[in-house]
């Protein structure tokens, strides 16, 4: 998972093993950006899909973070 914030990866391996949710959460990313960069790539002129897609890796991505820095002080 590519995450804006690098610092977080590590973090990211541990915490996934031991949490289903973050596991989840960081699969749907995984599949969300790849079909969002396959989009881009391939040259899709469905903007209004493309928006859908950004957003939700966004919103992912925003979830797996805040799920990171709850479970940071349980360590």
């Amino acid at each position: 998972m590519m995450l804006k914030l690098p610092a977080m990866r590590g973090q990211l391996q541990v915490l996934s093993a031991r949490n289903s949710t973050l596991l989840s959460l960081c699969d749907a990313f995984d599949e969300a950006s790849s079909t969002l960069d396959r989009l881009r790539r391939n040259g899709s002129n469905d903007l209004k899909l493309i928006a859908e897609y950004e957003m939700l890796c966004s919103d992912l991505e925003g979830e797996v973070i805040d799920i990171c820095i709850s479970m940071r002080g349980r360590t």
